[in-house]
Formats: structure tokens, sequence, C-alpha cells
């Protein structure tokens, strides 16, 4: 009974790691193709890589130091499903259609809000540490 027991979760761990070796695999790949195609995704990657060590500099706590690089990696998955809305709108075709024009405006604002977040929570935690 418990050498069955054990052969029925065998597979299920050999699912579980195939599957994660898998979404792993997928979503390299999904960056790749966005820091390839997507110039300002290549522009808010490069500006991270600039602000990472600043956010380490900057931030007095852990509380702090969570904020600036959490922002940071928000901006940047905004862009990743901006880029993916903007692929599939321009996968149904090149004819401009009111719809896909306004997904493409509402993927664009969304980057445009967390950027706007990432600005006033950099702001913040620096007016705090240096001007406050």
């Amino acid at each position: 009974m418990v050498e069955d027991a054990r052969r029925s979760r065998a597979p299920q761990g050999g699912l579980l790691k195939r599957r994660l070796f898998d979404a792993t695999r997928y979503s390299l790949q999904g960056l790749r193709a966005c820091f390839r195609h997507e110039e300002a995704f290549r522009t808010e990657l490069f500006l991270a890589l600039v602000l990472t060590p600043a956010a380490f500099w900057v931030a007095d706590n852990a509380r702090d130091l969570v904020l600036l690089l959490g922002v940071q990696v928000l901006v940047l998955i905004v862009e990743l499903l901006n880029s993916a809305i903007e692929a599939v709108v321009d996968l149904h075709g090149s004819e401009r259609r009111e719809l896909a024009g306004r997904a493409k405006d509402l993927g664009s604002a969304a980057v445009l809000l967390s950027m706007g977040l990432c600005v006033l929570v950099w702001a913040g935690i620096l007016w705090e540490r240096f001007g406050g």
C-alpha cells in the first residue's frame, strides 16, 4: 500500500517539475522577445538597472528598498502586458480599427500610470531621506 502511494506521487512530481521547467522556459522566451522587439522595454530595463544600485543607497530600511525596487519591477510587468496587447492587436491585422486602437491606448495608459507611481514612490522616499 505504501509502495502504491509512492508510485502515484512520482509522476505528479515529474509533471510538476516539467510544468515548472516549461513555464520558466516560456517566460524567458517572452522576456527575450520583449527585449528584442520593444524599445520601450529596453529603455525601462536600462533605467531599472541604473536605479537598482541607487535604491540600495537611498533606502533607509527594508520597506523603502522593497518599495523602490518593487515599483521598478511593476513598470516592467506593465510594459510586458502592454507589449502583449500590442502584439495580439497587430496579429489581427494592420488596418486601423477603433477597438484595436483603444486597446493599445489603454495599455499605454497603464504603462504611464505605473511610471507615475514609480516617480511618486521615488520622489517620496528621496524627500523623506534628503529633503524633509
